[in-house]
C-alpha cells in the first residue's frame, strides 16, 4: 500500500502539473527577474499547487485503508491548506514578510492547539527529564515556522528544493518505518511521490517554479511530520530532525550570522546562499543542484547512522558532523571570503610545526 500510495501520487503530479503553469500564468502567478535571481525570463511561480493538489487527493483517497485515529488529522490538512492560501497570494500578488509570517504561525497554532502537536520535554542523555513547562508550545510553533522557512530560503535554483525535500521526506518516512508509524511513513512517501512529479518540470531548465506555494507547503509538512515521527522525546529523536534537515538548516544558520557578521538586518535578502556560493566558485547550476542533492542525501544517511550510536558515539558524531560542516562552510566563503577562522588556525599551525 505503501508503494500504491507513492506511485499514485507521482502520476497524479506528472498529470497536474501543466494544468498548474497555466493556472499560474492565467491568475498572475509569475516569477520575474531581478539582481538576486538566476532565471532571465519570466516563469510561471505557482506549481507547488500541484504538488499539494496531488498530496490531498491521494491521501483522501488512501485514507479508508488507513485509519489513524491517534492523530488530528483534520487538524494538520486544515494547516496545511492555511499555508498553502498564503503562499498563493504571495505568488500572485506579493505580500509583506510579515504578512506571510503571520500565515504561517496562524497554520503553526491549529496544528498546535486542534491537533495537539507539540514537544513537552525531552529525555537527556546522561539520565533525567527536561520539562519545556510553558515554552512547549513556543517551541513547537517556533520550530515549525522555522522549517518552514528553511525551505522556503533554499528555493533558488530549479529544482532545488524539490530534491533536498524529497531526500527529507525520504528519511523520515525510512525512519517512521524503523519506529513502525505507518502515519507519518505514508504521508512521508505521498508528498515524497507528489514533490518528484513536480520535479520532472521543476528541474534544470524548469518550466515551473514552485514558489512559496510549494515551498512554505514543503517546509510546513516536513516540519509537522519530523515532530511526529521523533514524538519519543529523546535527546537522539530530537537531534534526528536536525540532521535530516542539515542542508536547509546550516544554510539558513550561517545566512543569520553572515547577516550578523557584515552588520546587515537578518532578514536582509542577499545573493550568498549555499547554491549561491557553489556557483561563484566555477559549478555549473545542474551541478550546483546535484551537489546539494548528495549533501542532502548524506545528511539523510548521517541520520540513520546516528540513531544506531551509542550515547557517547552519538555525541563525537556531532561533534565530528559540525566541524565537517564548519570546514565546508569556510572553504567556499558561505559567511564570507575573511571568515575562515578553523582554516586559518589550522594553516597556522602546519606552519609552526615545520622545521
Amino acid at each position: 500500500m505503501l508503494l500504491l500510495a507513492f506511485c499514485l501520487a507521482l502520476i497524479l503530479s506528472l498529470l497536474i502539473t501543466p494544468l498548474v503553469i497555466r493556472f499560474s500564468l492565467m491568475v498572475g502567478a509569475a516569477d520575474k527577474p531581478n539582481s538576486r535571481k538566476v532565471h532571465a525570463k519570466v516563469m510561471p511561480s505557482a506549481g507547488g499547487l500541484a504538488i499539494f493538489i496531488s498530496f490531498v487527493a491521494v491521501y483522501l483517497i488512501m485514507t479508508p485503508y488507513f485509519p489513524f485515529e491517534e492523530y488530528n488529522q483534520v487538524a494538520i490538512l486544515a494547516g496545511a491548506f492555511v499555508i498553502v492560501l498564503f503562499g498563493l497570494m504571495d505568488d500572485i500578488h506579493e505580500m509583506k514578510a510579515r504578512t506571510k509570517l503571520i500565515g504561517q504561525i496562524a497554520a503553526a497554532l491549529i496544528v498546535v492547539y486542534w491537533g495537539g502537536i507539540q514537544v513537552e520535554y525531552i529525555n537527556l542523555p546522561f539520565g533525567g527529564q527536561l520539562d519545556f513547562g510553558v515554552l512547549s508550545i513556543p517551541i513547537t510553533i517556533i520550530w515549525i515556522v522555522g522549517i518552514t522557512n528553511t525551505i522556503n530560503l533554499i528555493d533558488g535554483l530549479d529544482g532545488l528544493a524539490a530534491g533536498v525535500s524529497s531526500f527529507a521526506l525520504l528519511a523520515i518516512s525510512g525512519m517512521a518505518l524503523i519506529m513502525d508509524d505507518m502515519f507519518v511513513a505514508i504521508i512521508a512517501l505521498i508528498v515524497t511521490g507528489s514533490t518528484l512529479g513536480f520535479l520532472k518540470f521543476n528541474f534544470f531548465p524548469a518550466k515551473v517554479f514552485m514558489g512559496d506555494t510549494g515551498a512554505l507547503f514543503l517546509g510546513y509538512i516536513i516540519s509537522v511530520l519530523s515532530l511526529l515521527g521523533f514524538k519519543n522525546v529523546t535527546f537522539i529523536s530530537l537531534v534526528v530532525p536536525i540532521i535530516i534537515l542539515g542542508v536547509p538548516i546550516s544554510d539558513t544558520f550561517f545566512a543569520i550570522i553572515r547577516r550578523i557578521v557584515n552588520k546587515q538586518p537578518i532578514a536582509a535578502p542577499d545573493k550568498s546562499h549555499l547554491h549561491h556560493c557553489l556557483l561563484r566558485i566555477g559549478f555549473t547550476h545542474k551541478q550546483t543542484v546535484l551537489l546539494i542533492y548528495a549533501i542532502a542525501a548524506s545528511f539523510g544517511l548521517a541520520a540513520f547512522i546516528f540513531t544506531m550510536s551509542t550515547v557517547w558515539g552519538a555525541m563525537l558524531f556531532i561533534a565530528v558532523l559540525i566541524l565537517a560542516i564548519e570546514l565546508f562552510v569556510e572553504s567556499i566563503g558561505l559567511v564570507g571570503h575573511d571568515y575562515r577562522p578553523l582554516l586559518k588556525f589550522i594553516a597556522s599551525k602546519s606552519v609552526k610545526d615545520r622545521p
